[in-house]
């Protein structure tokens, strides 16, 4: 397994200390609400990246970080940022404009000479008449060129678009467009953030013992012997009710959209713990919105004789839910196991991506139907007339009939399962729509 930044589009760092809009310019440059913006210092913890339109045929990658804190810091933030400036082009100092020069920005400055990059710096929330007056003062920074720039309402922000063309690099096309996604997803504390450090080789995402740590979405691009993918780190997804603040709530959200985005989603819960509610809850959203499904049972190291009892006890309602994933187990501490991940990915997306021609199709119904006579609605027998595929990702059958079949009935259950029974599709959903002709 091979795993490298590839640095295709030019790339561009946003770094100032906490809370002076980073969050809000990133989004404004990506072009959607990507990153969390909340009032909060430290919502942003690790870092996040988005495709930006500069203008002409310009793009650029994004990434966002935490706040800078000066001095010493314990949970990894800093260092969070430290390596997005190692990776970046073009850094943007972001100030706030408002509260105009403070001893954290001469400092967050300081920190980043060393490190050579070219640097815009932005004033932000230029939209007052405070920072117009206040603007002169961030001259003595020695940043230069100096935007003064409204983030929230996109005053100015082409201003730093045009300052970012000049100074950034003759890039290529957008890294990971067309790449299969696979969304890393679970309980908060299962482990996710380690599995992609582990993969990765490196501290991709900040790790900690506090759930919740991982909020926005991190995507790291893998080139392995079974294919190249865009690996995607999301926030731990807990029941609404245990929510403990506005930003975690905002990046539940968030996870849940990842899984939307995504191809293949990757639970993994935790070995000694069994397969909780919480993990449930989850495989359910990962069904509903049709996507396909690999199961990490991660700890695997950390099983004892009860925790093994737990697991088997537990497991038969997640595979049931999930149509009998493939399931591996690994240890994101040491790495074992990790070698069978992408490989059986690529397995499952073969699945997932499954098509059948229409003779297939409609032979492979027309034997269902008759080995198991159809129910008889509103006095008259359900009868099928003709089957195709529709769509795969996942496999979607149009059947026409004379009458429809409600959502819940026993009889399209047994379809789907006929159909599975045949074809196999082991955690792959299958979506199945009756039309009456």
């Amino acid at each position: 397994m091979r795993v490298e930044r590839v640095s295709i589009t030019p790339t561009v760092a946003i770094v100032g200390r906490p809370n002076v809009g980073k969050s809000t310019l990133f989004n404004r440059l990506v072009g959607r609400r990507q990153a969390i913006v909340h009032d909060q210092p430290g919502v942003t913890r690790d870092r996040i990246t988005g495709l930006a339109e500069l203008g002409g045929e310009r793009t650029a990658m994004i990434i966002d970080t935490g706040g800078l804190v000066p001095g010493d810091e314990a949970s990894g933030l800093n260092e969070q940022v430290f390596a997005a400036v190692e990776e970046s082009d073009v850094v943007v100092v972001v100030v706030d404009g408002k509260e105009g020069l403070v001893a954290a920005d001469e400092t967050v400055a300081q920190t980043l000479r060393r490190y050579g990059r070219p640097t815009v710096l932005a004033v932000n929330k230029g939209d007052t008449r405070l920072a117009r007056d206040q603007f002169h003062e961030f001259h003595r920074l020695g940043l230069d060129p100096q935007v003064l720039l409204s983030a929230e309402h996109g005053v100015g922000v082409g201003a730093l678009s045009e300052a970012l063309i000049d100074l950034l690099p003759e890039g290529g096309e957008p890294v990971g467009g067309d790449l299969p996604r696979l969304a890393i997803v679970g309980r908060p504390n299962v482990g996710k953030s380690s599995l992609l450090n582990r993969i990765t080789g490196r501290r991709r995402a900040v790790v900690a013992a506090t759930p919740g740590t991982t909020r926005d979405p991190i995507d790291s691009l893998v080139e392995t012997d079974a294919g190249s993918y865009l690996l995607v780190d999301t926030a731990g997804i807990r029941r609404r009710s245990r929510v403990s603040d506005t930003p975690e709530e905002l990046a539940v959200m968030m996870a849940r959209r990842q899984i939307e985005q995504a191809e293949l989603a990757i639970l993994v819960i935790e070995a000694p713990h069994g397969v909780t509610s919480g993990d449930l809850a989850i495989a359910g959203s990962i069904w509903e919105l049709g996507r396909a499904a690999l199961v990490l049972v991660n700890k695997w190291d950390l099983l004892d004789e009860d925790g093994r009892k737990r697991l088997d006890d537990s497991w038969p309602r997640l595979e049931t839910l999930l149509a009998s994933p493939r399931r591996i187990n690994v240890s994101a501490e040491t790495g074992r196991g990790l070698e069978k991940l992408f490989p059986a990915a690529a397995e499952v997306l073969t699945d997932f991506r499954h098509e059948l021609s229409t003779g297939d199709v409609n032979r492979l119904f027309e034997t269902a139907v008759a080995r198991h006579s159809p129910p008889v609605l509103s006095g008259r027998p359900w009868k099928l007339f003709y089957a195709t595929q529709v769509g795969t990702g996942p496999p979607t059958f149009l059947l026409f009939a004379n009458r429809r079949l409600p959502r819940g009935h026993l009889y399209r259950r047994y379809l789907v399962n006929a159909v599975r029974r045949e074809v196999g599709l082991p955690g792959v959903p299958i979506r199945l729509t009756v039309r009456r002709r």
